[in-house]
């Protein structure tokens, strides 16, 4: 496994299969177009088949404050650390920052806490109609 903090060389066919369940999910162009609009990113890339097989990411004030709206490893990979290696990853592009931030279900509050995050409350806002970000 690689793991990168730079898109050089990533292009959308390597975006296959991810956002699993969502009702509209955002095709691979829109995928990259996210990515590439992060202030931080890392990528799990398989070195067998130079496909994309996880990905964090991050926006930032680059001052004070971070925020992690996204990871995901493919289902067929799960299990096998790279989720904690790109959380990791990230922490440490994120380690001059005062605050990171991070929503997430219930159910994946022992993953975070983990990485020394602590539960607090936070509130959404959702428009569906966008999800697929087209």
């Amino acid at each position: 496994m690689l793991y990168k903090n730079s898109l050089y060389g990533i292009t959308s066919d390597m975006l296959e299969g991810f956002f699993v369940d969502w009702p509209n999910s955002p095709k691979p162009q829109t995928h990259l177009k996210l990515l590439k609009n992060s202030s931080k990113v890392v990528i799990a890339l398989d070195d067998n088949t130079n496909q994309v097989v996880g990905f964090i990411t991050a926006t930032s004030d680059g001052v004070l404050s971070a925020y992690i709206p996204f990871l995901e490893v493919l289902p067929e990979y799960k299990k096998s650390g790279i989720g904690k290696e790109l959380v990791d990853q990230m922490l440490k592009e994120l380690n001059d920052i005062y605050m990171i931030d991070l929503c997430c279900d219930d159910d994946l509050v022992p993953y975070y806490e983990k990485f020394g995050m602590i539960k607090t409350n936070g509130m959404i806002l959702r428009n569906y109609e966008m999800q697929s970000g087209s």
